[in-house]
Protein backbone atom coordinates (compact mmCIF):
# COMPACT_ATOMS: atom_id res chain seq x y z
CA UNK A 1 0.00 0.00 0.00
CA UNK A 2 1.41 3.06 -0.82
CA UNK A 3 2.13 6.19 1.84
CA UNK A 4 -1.40 8.26 -0.06
CA UNK A 5 -3.66 5.22 0.03
CA UNK A 6 -2.21 4.30 3.90
CA UNK A 7 -3.46 7.84 4.71
CA UNK A 8 -6.74 7.85 2.75
CA UNK A 9 -7.43 5.06 4.41
CA UNK A 10 -6.96 6.14 7.90
CA UNK A 11 -8.70 9.49 7.64
CA UNK A 12 -12.02 7.46 6.47
CA UNK A 13 -11.58 5.52 9.74
CA UNK A 14 -11.05 8.51 11.24
CA UNK A 15 -14.08 9.94 10.34
CA UNK A 16 -16.40 7.36 10.81
CA UNK A 17 -14.97 6.99 14.08
CA UNK A 18 -15.64 10.23 15.23
CA UNK A 19 -19.12 9.49 13.80
CA UNK A 20 -19.87 7.04 15.77
CA UNK A 21 -17.96 8.41 19.40
CA UNK A 22 -20.30 11.41 18.48
CA UNK A 23 -23.26 9.00 18.10
CA UNK A 24 -24.73 11.50 14.81
CA UNK A 25 -27.68 10.68 13.83
CA UNK A 26 -26.19 10.53 9.56
CA UNK A 27 -29.29 10.64 7.41
CA UNK A 28 -28.57 7.94 4.21
CA UNK A 29 -26.80 8.98 1.34
CA UNK A 30 -25.09 11.49 2.96
CA UNK A 31 -21.55 10.26 2.59
CA UNK A 32 -20.20 8.13 -0.67
CA UNK A 33 -16.97 6.57 -0.85
CA UNK A 34 -15.25 6.59 -4.30
CA UNK A 35 -15.34 3.29 -5.95
CA UNK A 36 -11.79 3.33 -7.80
CA UNK A 37 -9.57 4.86 -4.52
CA UNK A 38 -11.85 4.68 -1.66
CA UNK A 39 -11.94 8.65 -0.82
CA UNK A 40 -14.42 9.05 1.96
CA UNK A 41 -16.48 12.54 1.21
CA UNK A 42 -20.14 14.07 1.49
CA UNK A 43 -22.02 13.44 -0.97
CA UNK A 44 -22.90 16.89 -1.72
CA UNK A 45 -19.07 17.27 -2.44
CA UNK A 46 -19.33 14.90 -5.32
CA UNK A 47 -22.33 16.84 -6.45
CA UNK A 48 -21.17 19.87 -7.02
CA UNK A 49 -18.37 18.38 -8.48
CA UNK A 50 -20.27 17.51 -11.65
CA UNK A 51 -20.01 13.89 -9.92
CA UNK A 52 -16.44 13.12 -10.59
CA UNK A 53 -14.25 12.49 -7.22
CA UNK A 54 -12.59 15.68 -6.35
CA UNK A 55 -8.90 13.17 -5.42
CA UNK A 56 -8.90 10.75 -8.02
CA UNK A 57 -11.14 12.00 -10.79
CA UNK A 58 -13.05 8.81 -11.09
CA UNK A 59 -15.91 9.47 -13.17
CA UNK A 60 -19.12 8.73 -11.21
CA UNK A 61 -22.44 7.76 -13.32
CA UNK A 62 -24.60 10.47 -13.66
CA UNK A 63 -28.68 11.17 -14.91
CA UNK A 64 -29.62 12.76 -18.19
CA UNK A 65 -31.39 15.76 -16.02
CA UNK A 66 -27.56 16.46 -14.64
CA UNK A 67 -26.39 15.93 -18.10
CA UNK A 68 -28.34 18.50 -18.84
CA UNK A 69 -27.86 20.93 -16.42
CA UNK A 70 -24.35 20.29 -16.55
CA UNK A 71 -24.04 21.17 -20.05
CA UNK A 72 -26.85 24.01 -21.28
CA UNK A 73 -27.32 27.49 -20.38
CA UNK A 74 -29.74 27.89 -17.56
CA UNK A 75 -33.13 27.66 -18.03
CA UNK A 76 -32.86 27.08 -22.36
CA UNK A 77 -33.67 23.25 -22.12
CA UNK A 78 -36.48 23.00 -24.71
CA UNK A 79 -37.44 19.03 -24.52
CA UNK A 80 -39.21 17.47 -27.52
CA UNK A 81 -41.42 14.30 -28.01
CA UNK A 82 -40.92 13.66 -24.67
CA UNK A 83 -44.63 11.60 -24.61
CA UNK A 84 -43.27 9.27 -26.41
CA UNK A 85 -43.00 5.55 -24.64
CA UNK A 86 -42.42 1.87 -25.80
CA UNK A 87 -45.66 -0.41 -25.83
CA UNK A 88 -44.89 -4.55 -25.78
CA UNK A 89 -45.17 -5.07 -29.79
CA UNK A 90 -43.74 -8.99 -28.93
CA UNK A 91 -45.85 -9.63 -25.98
CA UNK A 92 -42.52 -10.21 -24.50
CA UNK A 93 -41.78 -11.95 -20.80
CA UNK A 94 -38.45 -13.53 -19.33
CA UNK A 95 -38.99 -13.13 -15.49
CA UNK A 96 -41.23 -10.02 -15.71
CA UNK A 97 -43.24 -9.34 -18.10
CA UNK A 98 -41.67 -6.14 -20.05
CA UNK A 99 -45.02 -3.94 -19.58
CA UNK A 100 -44.40 -4.22 -16.64
CA UNK A 101 -41.01 -3.66 -16.24
CA UNK A 102 -41.46 -0.34 -18.76
CA UNK A 103 -43.83 1.25 -15.88
CA UNK A 104 -41.70 0.31 -13.26
CA UNK A 105 -38.64 2.49 -15.06
CA UNK A 106 -40.77 5.00 -15.76
CA UNK A 107 -41.81 5.04 -11.99
CA UNK A 108 -38.44 4.92 -10.56
CA UNK A 109 -36.60 7.32 -13.35
CA UNK A 110 -39.48 9.94 -14.00
CA UNK A 111 -38.47 9.44 -17.42
CA UNK A 112 -40.58 7.79 -20.58
CA UNK A 113 -37.55 5.91 -21.83
CA UNK A 114 -33.58 5.76 -22.06
CA UNK A 115 -33.18 8.97 -23.91
CA UNK A 116 -33.89 12.69 -23.60
CA UNK A 117 -34.03 14.62 -26.46
CA UNK A 118 -34.65 18.19 -26.79
CA UNK A 119 -33.04 22.01 -27.87
CA UNK A 120 -31.06 24.15 -26.16
CA UNK A 121 -28.17 26.66 -25.47
CA UNK A 122 -24.25 26.08 -25.07
CA UNK A 123 -22.52 29.34 -24.39
CA UNK A 124 -25.56 30.89 -26.22
CA UNK A 125 -25.21 28.64 -29.43
CA UNK A 126 -28.25 26.97 -30.06
CA UNK A 127 -28.02 22.81 -30.29
CA UNK A 128 -30.17 19.47 -30.71
CA UNK A 129 -28.94 17.55 -28.11
CA UNK A 130 -29.76 13.82 -27.21
CA UNK A 131 -28.77 12.29 -23.51
CA UNK A 132 -29.22 8.68 -23.01
CA UNK A 133 -29.98 7.56 -19.71
CA UNK A 134 -28.97 4.09 -18.39
CA UNK A 135 -30.84 4.36 -15.13
CA UNK A 136 -33.76 3.18 -17.55
CA UNK A 137 -32.99 -0.26 -18.38
CA UNK A 138 -29.53 0.29 -18.55
CA UNK A 139 -29.97 2.92 -21.58
CA UNK A 140 -30.94 0.22 -24.00
CA UNK A 141 -32.23 1.31 -27.59
CA UNK A 142 -35.78 0.32 -28.37
CA UNK A 143 -38.04 1.64 -30.88
CA UNK A 144 -38.68 4.99 -29.22
CA UNK A 145 -34.87 5.41 -28.64
CA UNK A 146 -34.25 5.16 -32.11
CA UNK A 147 -37.41 7.53 -33.03
CA UNK A 148 -36.52 10.34 -30.77
CA UNK A 149 -33.01 10.37 -31.55
CA UNK A 150 -34.38 10.74 -35.41
CA UNK A 151 -36.42 13.19 -34.97
CA UNK A 152 -34.22 15.04 -33.16
CA UNK A 153 -31.46 14.73 -36.09
CA UNK A 154 -34.46 15.84 -38.54
CA UNK A 155 -35.38 18.91 -36.38
CA UNK A 156 -32.11 19.37 -36.46
CA UNK A 157 -31.81 19.45 -40.12
CA UNK A 158 -34.55 21.39 -40.92
CA UNK A 159 -33.06 24.47 -37.99
CA UNK A 160 -29.81 24.05 -39.17
CA UNK A 161 -27.79 23.04 -36.51
CA UNK A 162 -25.56 21.03 -34.78
CA UNK A 163 -26.22 17.78 -33.05
CA UNK A 164 -24.68 16.38 -29.84
CA UNK A 165 -25.42 13.10 -28.35
CA UNK A 166 -24.60 12.10 -25.06
CA UNK A 167 -23.99 7.84 -25.46
CA UNK A 168 -24.78 5.75 -22.24
CA UNK A 169 -25.92 2.41 -23.15
CA UNK A 170 -25.93 -1.38 -22.83
CA UNK A 171 -26.75 -1.92 -26.44
CA UNK A 172 -30.01 -3.04 -28.54
CA UNK A 173 -33.15 -3.85 -26.24
CA UNK A 174 -33.59 -7.68 -26.45
CA UNK A 175 -37.33 -7.06 -25.73
CA UNK A 176 -38.15 -5.38 -28.63
CA UNK A 177 -36.40 -7.73 -30.90
CA UNK A 178 -35.95 -6.86 -34.29
CA UNK A 179 -37.34 -3.59 -34.03
CA UNK A 180 -34.83 -2.73 -31.48
CA UNK A 181 -32.21 -3.44 -34.89
CA UNK A 182 -33.83 -1.50 -37.15
CA UNK A 183 -33.14 1.59 -35.07
CA UNK A 184 -29.04 1.29 -35.74
CA UNK A 185 -30.09 1.60 -39.07
CA UNK A 186 -32.84 4.39 -39.06
CA UNK A 187 -30.63 6.33 -36.75
CA UNK A 188 -27.63 6.42 -38.60
CA UNK A 189 -29.86 7.23 -42.40
CA UNK A 190 -31.29 10.39 -40.67
CA UNK A 191 -27.21 11.45 -39.60
CA UNK A 192 -26.38 10.70 -43.11
CA UNK A 193 -29.00 13.27 -44.60
CA UNK A 194 -28.08 16.03 -41.49
CA UNK A 195 -24.33 15.20 -42.73
CA UNK A 196 -25.28 16.05 -46.58
CA UNK A 197 -26.77 19.67 -45.44
CA UNK A 198 -22.78 20.15 -43.95
CA UNK A 199 -23.71 20.41 -40.34
CA UNK A 200 -22.03 18.87 -37.29
CA UNK A 201 -22.57 16.38 -35.73
CA UNK A 202 -20.69 15.13 -32.08
CA UNK A 203 -20.81 12.86 -29.83
CA UNK A 204 -19.67 12.06 -26.44
CA UNK A 205 -19.31 8.46 -25.67
CA UNK A 206 -19.88 7.90 -21.41
CA UNK A 207 -19.50 4.78 -19.29
CA UNK A 208 -20.40 2.34 -20.95
CA UNK A 209 -21.27 2.93 -24.49
CA UNK A 210 -21.60 -0.76 -25.87
CA UNK A 211 -23.82 -2.55 -28.16
CA UNK A 212 -25.58 -1.75 -31.04
CA UNK A 213 -25.44 1.91 -30.15
CA UNK A 214 -21.03 1.48 -30.21
CA UNK A 215 -22.09 -0.16 -33.45
CA UNK A 216 -23.99 2.97 -35.09
CA UNK A 217 -24.55 6.11 -34.13
CA UNK A 218 -22.12 6.42 -31.48
CA UNK A 219 -19.03 6.51 -33.61
CA UNK A 220 -20.10 8.29 -36.64
CA UNK A 221 -20.07 11.95 -34.90
CA UNK A 222 -18.02 14.08 -36.98
CA UNK A 223 -15.71 14.63 -33.70
CA UNK A 224 -16.02 11.79 -31.21
CA UNK A 225 -15.27 12.64 -27.57
CA UNK A 226 -15.17 10.62 -24.64
CA UNK A 227 -14.90 10.87 -20.82
CA UNK A 228 -12.06 9.83 -19.18
CA UNK A 229 -11.81 5.28 -18.69
CA UNK A 230 -14.90 4.98 -20.17
CA UNK A 231 -15.88 1.86 -21.34
CA UNK A 232 -16.34 1.64 -24.69
CA UNK A 233 -16.97 -1.50 -26.79
CA UNK A 234 -19.62 -3.57 -29.24
CA UNK A 235 -19.18 -7.09 -27.45
CA UNK A 236 -17.66 -8.31 -24.07
CA UNK A 237 -14.41 -9.48 -23.62
CA UNK A 238 -14.78 -13.15 -23.34
CA UNK A 239 -16.65 -13.57 -26.41
CA UNK A 240 -14.14 -11.47 -28.73
CA UNK A 241 -11.09 -13.79 -26.82
CA UNK A 242 -13.56 -16.52 -27.99
CA UNK A 243 -14.14 -15.20 -31.42
CA UNK A 244 -10.18 -14.52 -32.41
CA UNK A 245 -8.81 -17.16 -30.06
CA UNK A 246 -6.62 -14.15 -28.71
CA UNK A 247 -5.94 -12.91 -25.59
CA UNK A 248 -6.38 -8.87 -25.30
CA UNK A 249 -4.96 -6.20 -23.14
CA UNK A 250 -6.74 -5.29 -19.88
CA UNK A 251 -7.77 -1.85 -20.84
CA UNK A 252 -8.67 -2.65 -24.77
CA UNK A 253 -11.63 -1.48 -24.31
CA UNK A 254 -11.31 1.96 -22.28
CA UNK A 255 -11.20 5.63 -23.76
CA UNK A 256 -7.79 6.12 -23.43
CA UNK A 257 -6.89 2.52 -25.19
CA UNK A 258 -9.35 3.94 -28.36
CA UNK A 259 -7.62 7.07 -27.98
CA UNK A 260 -4.57 5.86 -28.62
CA UNK A 261 -5.43 3.69 -31.62
CA UNK A 262 -6.99 6.27 -33.39
CA UNK A 263 -11.03 5.18 -32.48
CA UNK A 264 -11.60 8.50 -30.97
CA UNK A 265 -10.80 12.21 -31.17
CA UNK A 266 -11.06 13.59 -27.54
CA UNK A 267 -10.96 12.62 -23.94
CA UNK A 268 -12.11 15.16 -21.33
CA UNK A 269 -13.28 15.52 -18.22
CA UNK A 270 -17.11 16.04 -17.70
CA UNK A 271 -15.98 19.28 -15.70
CA UNK A 272 -14.54 20.94 -18.69
CA UNK A 273 -16.73 19.52 -20.92
CA UNK A 274 -19.06 22.30 -21.05
CA UNK A 275 -16.20 25.12 -22.07
CA UNK A 276 -14.62 22.61 -24.73
CA UNK A 277 -17.93 22.15 -26.74
CA UNK A 278 -18.69 25.98 -26.32
CA UNK A 279 -15.36 26.39 -27.84
CA UNK A 280 -15.95 23.16 -30.96
CA UNK A 281 -19.21 24.55 -31.47
CA UNK A 282 -18.05 28.85 -31.78
CA UNK A 283 -15.06 27.67 -34.39
CA UNK A 284 -17.82 25.38 -36.17
CA UNK A 285 -20.45 28.66 -36.10
CA UNK A 286 -17.54 31.06 -37.36
CA UNK A 287 -16.82 28.76 -40.54
CA UNK A 288 -20.81 28.68 -41.72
Amino acid sequence: MSLSEWLVSKRNIAVKRNINILNLQVPEGLWIKCDKCGFLMYYKVLSNNLKVCPQCQHHFPTSSQDRIQQILDKNTWAPINSNLASTDPLGFSDRKVYGKRLSDMQSKTGLSDAVQTGLGLINSIPVALGIMDFRFMGGSMGSVVGEKLTRLIETAIHQRLPVVILCASGGARMQEGMLSLMQMAKISSALYKHRKEGLLYITILTSPTTGGVTASFAMLGDLIIAEPNALIAFAGRRVIEQTIKEDLPDNFQSSEYLFKHGFIDLIISRIELRSKLSQILSFYEKSQ
